[in-house]
């Protein structure tokens, strides 16, 4: 039984990433500034040893970390940390390497669960390799299998959330149907109600087939129809360029691209500021940002935490509407 978390502001449970990116680097480079503290507290499921061979690489003074054992004993105003194994790690920067990949797991479960719970408001993960990555998403997405989780992914302008997630195109196309479209558009339309504060929220929904709709399409121009008729303001099937060349895509409060690379184009090449990504239609708030761990620039202090930046905030505005603050 979940409890009901009583903190001023909302607790974010952070994981590490792997060790060897550049996980570290962007939540010191987020949490330098002061002002982050003002809307969330945050809590580190890592290792205080590893925050420090960074931190004093890097030259920074901020910020600052208290220990702690138990989410629920957390200090505001302070970089929280919850040491996830006590031995000191090995550290190498540039790969991943079995310790690292190790401790990517343990920092995201033991955070996970604290959200689980309701110990805590809201998970961001810090980058992985993509097999970690994809074996930390399939352990969270099984706690709940009665869910129609959807990824939304975001940045400064647009939201454009993912009927298939990252896989080959054949085995997307083998997924779409009718049935399953209407229903992500039921949860991208109720997600943008509850997450987002949008009344009544308008849906681009785009296309199969590059060159308008035919053939494959049938099947979304169908599922189209239907959302309609359950009262969703879905709207396509779209080509890309019609949605996107003219700007055709800002009279929508969201798009649902049918595949992968569909979404993450268009999203990537209008970003300034950093993308990231939540998944819809679950009870908890769980948000990344919209990159890998940067194994080639880890340790140099070359890496950018926008997107980072951009998955702590879209996390902390998702935990207070959905806690009423």
């Amino acid at each position: 039984m979940q409890e009901t978390p009583t903190h001023p502001l909302p607790k974010v449970a952070l994981s590490h990433g792997d060790l060897n990116g550049i996980g570290y680097e962007i939540m010191l480079k987020t949490f330098a500034d002061a002002r982050m503290f003002e809307m969330l507290t945050p809590v580190l499921y890592g290792q205080s040893k590893a925050f420090s061979y960074y931190k004093k690489n890097f030259g920074m003074d901020a910020p600052n970390y208290a220990l702690t054992r138990d989410v629920r004993q957390v200090g505001v105003n302070k970089f929280n940390i919850i040491n996830i194994v006590e031995n000191e790690l090995k550290i190498e920067p540039g790969a991943a390497t079995e310790v690292s990949t190790q401790m990517s797991v343990i920092s995201m479960k033991k955070a996970f669960d604290d959200v689980f719970n309701g110990l805590a408001d809201a998970l961001v993960m810090a980058p992985d390799s993509a097999k970690v990555a994809q074996y930390n998403q399939e352990f969270l997405l099984s706690h709940y299998k009665d869910a129609a989780p959807l990824r939304v992914m975001v940045n400064d302008v647009m939201r454009i959330a993912l009927a298939t997630d990252d896989m080959p195109l054949e085995a997307a196309l083998a997924q779409i149907d009718e049935r399953m479209l209407v229903t992500r558009m039921a949860t991208l339309s109720a997600a943008l109600k509850t997450d987002f504060g949008i009344n009544a929220p308008k849906i681009a929904v785009m296309g199969i087939n590059p060159h308008g709709v035919s053939g494959a399409d049938d099947k979304v121009l169908k599922a189209v129809e239907e959302a309609q008729r359950k009262d969703i303001l879905a709207f396509g099937p779209f080509s890309a360029s019609q949605l996107f060349v003219n700007g055709q895509w800002k009279k929508y409060d969201a798009v649902l691209a049918m595949y992968y690379d569909q979404g993450v184009f268009p999203l990537k090449m209008m970003t300034v500021g950093g993308s990231a990504y939540y998944w819809a239609g679950l009870p908890v708030v769980c948000a990344a940002p919209m990159h890998g761990p940067a194994f080639d620039v880890a340790n140099t202090n070359k890496a950018v935490p926008d997107s980072y930046r951009r998955a702590v905030y879209l996390a902390v505005d998702i935990a207070n509407k959905k806690g009423g603050r």
